[in-house]
Formats: C-alpha cells, sequence, structure tokens
C-alpha cells in the first residue's frame, strides 16, 4: 500500500502529535511505501536512514504550528491511504477537498489527537476555515482513529462520536520496548531525581511546568533534584519562575536531548512527573516511556491522561493547576521507595501488556485492511 500521513510538525521538533505520526509511519514502512508531508520549520530535517521518505512542504502562511499548504490536494491523489493528524490547520482544508475531488481514489483516516477549544483569540480567529470545513473533513472520512475514548467523550467532537460509532476505531499510541526498559543500576541513590519531559515553547503551554516549579518549592531539600528535558521559546521564562520561587539550584535544564541520553535519564529518575492543565493534553506518551523505563507517574487527572494507567498502581494523578495537590502526590513518592519500586514495576508490565510497538502494529494493520 502507499501511505500518507500528513501531520503539522515531525521529529526533530519534540512534540506528540508529532513523535506519534513517526511512530506510525516508522511501523509501516516496512511492508508499504509511506510518505509523512509536513511544513518545513526553521530547516529542521530529520537525519534518520529510514525508508520512509519525508516531504517538507513550503507554508504560504504560517503561525504556529498551523501551515497553509494548497500543494497538498495535487499530492495526495495516488495514495492508497491518507492519515490525517488532526489538528492541522491550513493542510486539513487541503486533504478534505482531495478526498471530496478524489473520492474513489484513497482511503481517509483521521487520527483525533486533542481539540482546539482552548486556543488563543488570534489563533482562532486564523482557524475560522478550518472550523468551517471541520464537519465536512470528519464526515468524507472513511475511519477515524483516537488514543482513548474517556477523551472523546469529553472532547468537542463526541456528539459525533455517538452518532457515527461505525466510524470510530480505538488506537492507543506506543512505545519501543526495545529502546524503552528498566536499568535499576542508575536509579539515584543519594538524591530523588524527579524528571520532566516536554516541549517549552508557546505551542505547549499547557504542560503546566510553572505549575511543577511552584510544586517543587514546598518539597524542597537536599536530596531533591528536579531535571527538565525541552527547548523553545518560554525557557526564559520558566527559569525567571524557579528563580522567583527560589527553586533555580534544584532544578537542572537539560535542553533538547538526543534519544540516548532520553532513555538515560528516565531510567534514572526516581519520578516522572506530567502536570498538564487542560485538554490540550490528550494521552502523553511520555508517560509511556516512562513507565516502559519503570520509573513510576504523577499525571494530571485529564480526560484520556487519566486512560493510560491506573491511580494508585502505576502512579498517582493529581489534580489539574494545582500546585499544592501536585506538591502532594509528589511527597507521597518521595517518601516511600518500595512505593516507587512497586509502581514502577506496574508501569513496565502495563506497557508490555498494552502498549508495546508490537500490538500497536498489529492495530494499525487492522484499521489499515478493513
Amino acid at each position: 500500500m502507499k501511505i500518507a500521513h500528513v501531520v503539522c510538525v515531525y521529529p526533530p521538533y519534540k512534540g506528540g502529535i508529532g513523535n506519534v505520526a513517526k511512530d506510525f509511519a516508522s511501523l509501516m514502512e516496512a511492508d508499504n511505501e509511506v510518505t509523512v508531508f509536513t511544513a518545513a520549520k526553521n530547516n529542521l530535517k530529520i537525519k534518520e536512514n529510514r525508508m520512509t521518505k519525508i516531504e517538507y512542504l513550503k507554508p504560504f502562511l504560517r503561525y504556529g504550528n498551523g501551515a497553509f499548504l494548497p500543494q497538498l490536494f495535487f499530492k495526495l491523489k495516488n495514495f492508497d491511504i491518507v492519515h490525517l493528524h488532526y489538528p492541522f490547520f491550513g493542510a486539513s482544508e487541503a486533504v478534505c477537498l482531495a478526498k471530496l475531488f478524489f473520492k474513489k481514489r484513497f482511503k481517509l483516516i483521521i487520527h483525533y489527537h486533542m481539540d482546539t477549544d482552548e486556543l488563543s483569540l488570534f489563533p482562532r480567529v486564523l482557524s475560522v476555515f478550518s472550523m468551517i470545513i471541520f464537519k465536512p473533513l470528519f464526515r468524507a472520512a472513511d475511519k477515524i482513529t483516537f488514543a482513548s475514548e474517556d477523551y472523546i467523550l469529553k472532547s468537542g467532537i463526541k456528539n459525533f462520536y455517538q452518532n457515527n460509532k461505525q466510524k470510530f476505531y480505538l488506537l492507543p499510541f506506543g512505545v519501543d520496548t526495545d529502546k524503552f526498559f528498566p536499568d535499576p543500576s542508575k536509579k539515584g541513590k543519594d538524591k530523588i531525581n524527579i524528571l520532566f519531559v516536554g516541549g517549552l515553547d508557546k505551542a505547549h503551554y499547557f504542560k503546566g511546568v510553572d505549575v511543577l516549579l511552584k510544586a517543587l518549592g514546598g518539597i524542597l531539600n537536599d536530596k531533591i533534584i528536579l531535571n527538565i528535558i525541552g527547548r523553545g521559546d518560554m525557557l526564559a521564562e520558566y527559569k525567571k519562575i524557579a528563580k522567583e520561587t527560589k527553586v533555580e539550584r534544584f532544578v537542572n535544564f537539560l535542553g533538547g536531548v538526543d534519544d540516548e541520553e532520553l532513555i538515560k535519564n528516565y531510567q534514572k529518575a526516581d519520578i516522572f512527573v506530567l502536570p498538564s492543565i487542560n485538554s490540550h493534553e490528550a494521552f502523553g506518551v511520555v508517560l509511556l516511556e516512562a513507565m516502559a523505563c519503570g520509573t513510576p507517574i504523577v499525571a494530571s487527572d485529564l480526560p484520556g491522561v487519566r486512560s493510560v494507567f491506573e491511580n494508585k498502581q502505576e502512579g498517582l494523578f493529581a489534580e489539574p493547576g494545582n500546585a499544592c495537590n501536585l506538591r502532594k502526590k509528589i511527597n507521597i513518592l518521595i517518601a516511600d521507595k518500595n512505593l516507587r519500586g512497586q509502581m514502577g514495576a506496574n508501569g513496565k508490565k502495563l506497557v508490555d501488556k498494552k502498549y508495546s510497538f508490537k500490538i500497536l502494529k498489529e492495530r494499525l494493520e487492522k484499521i489499515y485492511s478493513i
């Protein structure tokens, strides 16, 4: 089959949507002809030697991760499957028109990553046309994939889902367990190592890094360290918050790291925290990566995120945006080494049972073949 993935961002840009698209593409590339269409951004281009073809299209207009790509209309007609990663303002329109015009040429699958109702005013104005074609786009889709029913039932398409369940297919994300695995020897002996991984740019404002820094202020001692992995234009602001809350000497901003260094940080972490504040966080692939490395987690109690693991089994839920509650949950794990070990082991078992790449590939193959 000829498969196209259409996605707003792609590695080496760090972001969940792009990483998921990369996983989907790489899992199918051995037996299929796979192409990824994404917007050229800051001359970032993937350097991996892979079979997947990546086309970086020059936007006519762009704002944030949105990009007007009318040339997609002509590029999609010869594919068997087009997998659109939604939202992608500026490209969804071209995909919709191509599907309507080349109706019998390709099967359209939309992966619904997250809602867009909490965008600020300017991006909402720019996305007006995408909102207009929203219904025709989803009606035109042959299938719609999603990572969590919990999220979909509280999302902006819940009514469409309830009226069109035959179109929807559950497709939880996965993690490469050959790369992400526990290494107990790397766990800290003298310090409790807390880890956050995520984008530090404005597009990822919802990650709640400021909430995490404020939570850290109440649990400080010389045995606690917070490592933050990520880069972006909010870095200076977060460093300022760390200074204002007097936690800067306990925080390491490690910047962007390669995959090898990322895995090492997961392995040596004692606690992984995902403190996201709203529904723009719909799942959290980083939770899978942390659990695969045997690290217990604290994550915001948000639709979708709370479907990834079970509270008090693999980790703990915290109230979104509440620094005091987040601090309380982190403190529970800091105080109990045995609990950290048990939750870490439970997380590894859950990943092997539900989220391995082998399972994800089987699900993709089934969806594409139906």
